[in-house]
């Protein structure tokens, strides 16, 4: 686990299998005893360097996208929905 802010930073996890999730990979890892967590690529040594800044750019653009895709759909977010 990479992720800076991540409470599982530093750690080494066993990826059970990889799927792809809206698009992107993700890695289904065993956590505990039978427990697992779900890791986007980024946040893990497999995906690129970690930003160690909360606001970068790259991580506020999917919600910017999201809001886009809401307000043309009719779900202004200042009117509390359509």
């Amino acid at each position: 686990m990479t992720h800076p802010f991540h409470a599982l930073t530093g750690q080494r996890l066993e990826v059970l299998f990889v799927k792809r999730r809206s698009g992107a990979l993700v890695f289904v890892c065993a956590y505990g005893v039978s427990r697992s967590v779900t890791l986007p690529q980024e946040w893990t040594d497999r995906g690129g360097e970690p930003s160690g800044d909360r606001l970068a750019v790259e991580g506020l653009s999917a919600p910017r996208v999201l809001v886009n895709a809401l307000v043309s759909r009719g779900a202004d977010p200042e009117e509390g929905g359509s």
